[in-house]
């Protein structure tokens, strides 16, 4: 059985190989292994970006139809 350090060994590997493939048309020069490891990283802190903005969006939706129907019950109560 592998250890887990070497299946994450692998996998990164895998993932770094994957991300070469893709990009290396779109590039002008050779991709080396770093370039695709910052390539993996820059596009994931990009999704992560995404997602935090996703989720304030829903969150400031959420709290402003809180204070809506807070304030239309204030409304009725008078």
């Amino acid at each position: 059985m592998k250890s887990l350090d070497a299946a994450n060994d692998n996998d990164t590997g895998n993932q770094t190989a994957r991300t070469r493939q893709i990009w290396q048309p779109r590039i002008a020069h050779h991709l080396t292994d770093g370039d695709a490891r910052q390539i993996m990283h820059n596009v994931t802190g990009f999704f992560r970006v995404l997602a935090e903005w996703a989720r304030a969006e829903k969150m400031a939706a959420a709290a402003n139809d809180n204070a809506s129907t807070k304030e239309g019950e204030a409304r009725h109560d008078r």
